[in-house]
């Protein structure tokens, strides 16, 4: 088997980030995780072409589906997905352009796949001529869904590994009620809602105590604003980071000549920041809508850093303050059989749209974090959000 460096890399970048630090078992790799989901979607993929997706599918597009699979994540950052937000090439598109150049165009040919079609089918992009026919759709519906084979592998994997029981499915049963669409991938019979409601619920379960819990937040804050003020000041390029795995952020950022080495050294020894107010992050209150985004958020610190100073009566520096706002996210609620009536009836998921807006909301908290030296004098400052909802309006 050969094995080339792209997918070795893999190997070295944990699936879940600092998130060992609140569960010490969270130590599984990227590289698992891509194999775990080339099962799935080898099981999902035998499933659909048995009830009739092989009247639209053709071999090589069944391969290509394959291969994209497991090569899915191999542009992705390590620290999950916390450096989103980062002026940075999505991790979707650096895969797609690994998948076209070689040594892994070669390696996807020998397998049977067309290295175009699976680099369309991990990163759709813009319309590309004929590398969106009705083939590349289906199997793009296939691998980025909600009941999709990536989905499946890691609210199980990450469960595990953590030791919590929110994440568990029951994949042969989910399994057993998909059917093939042509153009949305999979859709669900009458009788499949808890299939449905037990995917949705376990990634908001898991999202809630797992991937989005406080101290995870804040380890990844730490990175992020190390990254940030780094990339900003023209210290690295973006290209310097897409080739690194876990130790090698490390390694590269405590380096060099500005706090992100200090930040970078926190994070690896346990020197979290403190959580200094914890609040439902409202994206209706105007005061706080305009923190959503990082170049924002990262003013807002600075105001808030010399609030603080004239508060205290000392100096607060800007890096030693972290604003944390989670981004948006999505639970999707897929289609059922085309029968099936939009009101819900027939056993369509009890998950209406004003459910799953609601655990939007409550997952999504606006914290303040500061240096761990700061904090007690801190936590004494009355109004701290206040304070923060007046530095971003002012900005």
């Amino acid at each position: 088997m050969t094995l080339s460096p792209a997918f070795l890399r893999l190997y070295r970048i944990k699936q879940l980030g600092p998130t060992e630090y609140v569960y010490p078992g969270a130590t599984h790799t990227r590289a698992s995780h891509s194999l775990g989901v080339y099962s799935v979607a080898l099981r999902i993929l035998r499933t659909l072409l048995e009830r009739g997706a092989d009247q639209w599918t053709t071999a090589q597009g069944c391969d290509s589906f394959l291969a994209a699979a497991l090569l899915h994540d191999l542009g992705h950052f390590p620290f999950t997905h916390a450096l989103k937000e980062l002026p940075l090439t999505e991790h979707e598109a650096l895969t797609a352009n690994l998948i076209k150049e070689p040594p892994l165009r070669d390696l996807v040919g020998l397998s049977g796949a067309d290295p175009d079609m699976t680099a369309a089918i991990v990163d759709p992009g813009p319309a590309d001529g004929n590398l969106q026919d009705s083939e590349t759709l289906f199997f793009q519906a296939l691998l980025s869904g909600v009941l999709d084979p990536d989905k499946l592998d890691y609210l199980n994997r990450d469960a595990f590994y953590c030791g919590v029981p929110y994440g568990l499915q029951d994949t042969d049963f989910v399994l057993s009620r998909i059917l093939p669409h042509r153009e949305l991938g999979i859709y669900l019979d009458a009788e499949s809602s808890q299939a449905v409601e037990s995917v949705l619920f376990s990634k908001y379960l898991m999202y809630r105590s797992v991937y989005w819990h406080r101290q995870v937040r804040v380890a990844t804050g730490m990175m992020k604003k190390a990254l940030y003020a780094a990339l900003t000041s023209s210290t690295i390029a973006p290209e310097t980071l897409y080739s690194l795995d876990d130790e090698g952020i490390y390694r590269l950022l405590e380096t060099l000549p500005h706090p992100s080495a200090r930040w970078a050294a926190g994070i690896r020894e346990k020197r979290f920041f403190s959580i200094v107010a914890d609040i439902p992050f409202d994206t209706q209150n105007p005061k706080l809508a305009g923190l959503e985004g990082l170049d924002d958020r990262v003013k807002a610190e600075k105001g808030l850093a010399e609030a603080l100073s004239r508060k205290l009566g000392r100096p607060v520096p800007e890096d030693s303050v972290i604003v944390d706002v989670p981004e948006r996210i999505s639970f999707e609620i897929p289609r059922t059989h085309p029968s099936v009536s939009a009101d819900g009836n027939g056993g369509a998921t009890v998950f209406t749209p004003a459910v799953v807006k609601g655990f939007t909301a409550s997952l999504r908290r606006l914290r303040i974090a500061v240096d761990p030296g700061l904090a007690d004098s801190v936590r004494g400052v009355q109004d701290l959000s206040e304070m923060l909802a007046e530095c971003s309006r002012v900005r």
